[in-house]
């Protein structure tokens, strides 16, 4: 496996977020919307579904900053980043939002693979790129993976963000852009700082 350059992993602070982000209007991953438009709608559906919940919403934000992360970083394979676009993207939220929103980041992947083991309805719901990547990212819990993800404390809000991350990749969706997530974003890392 062939690393993503930490410097590259971790912004070093909103502006450079923001930036990030925006690159993703350029990624093309096989789906019917660029992966600014599906972090903006996974958030947008947050916000509705969990109002007071900002750091959820910020995670819905940002949740797949790391593959726009192995797009600038290049010459990996797609099973790489597939497996490990979480993680990076996890290094990226710690600093700036915090543990919480990094360990929504870092395993929204685990509630893709925690409802295809639990909810056998969930797989045909998937999209075709999503179940592809879902091998690369270890298909089914194991028992005892599924066992610590039950008795995970943040489980509900990684199924919640998981649920809106699915839902995210409406071509046709009207939500508002970036820069309306500003005062969110703030909110967030200020409260990391008190």
């Amino acid at each position: 496996m062939r690393r993503v350059p930490e410097r590259l992993a971790t912004p070093v602070d909103l502006d450079d977020l923001l930036d990030l982000l925006e690159e993703g209007v350029a990624y093309d991953d096989a789906e019917a919307v660029d992966l600014l438009a599906h972090g903006l709608q996974c958030a947008t559906a947050l916000a509705t579904l969990a109002p007071a919940d900002l750091e959820l919403q910020v995670a819905g934000l940002i949740h797949d900053a790391g593959h726009i992360v192995y797009a600038r970083a290049q010459g990996h394979t797609a099973e790489d980043e597939d497996a490990h676009h979480a993680a990076v993207g996890a290094a990226i939220a710690a600093p700036l939002f915090g543990d919480r929103v990094a360990f929504l980041v870092r395993h929204h992947v685990d509630a893709k693979r925690y409802l295809v083991s639990t909810d056998p309805a969930y797989a045909a719901s998937l999209s075709a790129r999503s179940l592809e990547s879902l091998m690369a990212q270890g298909g089914e819990l194991t028992p005892g993976e599924l066992e610590m993800l039950n008795r995970s404390h943040g489980l509900d809000a990684l199924v919640m963000l998981r649920r809106a991350d699915d839902a995210a990749k409406d071509p046709h969706a009207n939500v508002a852009g970036l820069v309306a997530w500003l005062p969110v974003l703030r909110t967030v890392a200020r409260h990391l700082d008190d």
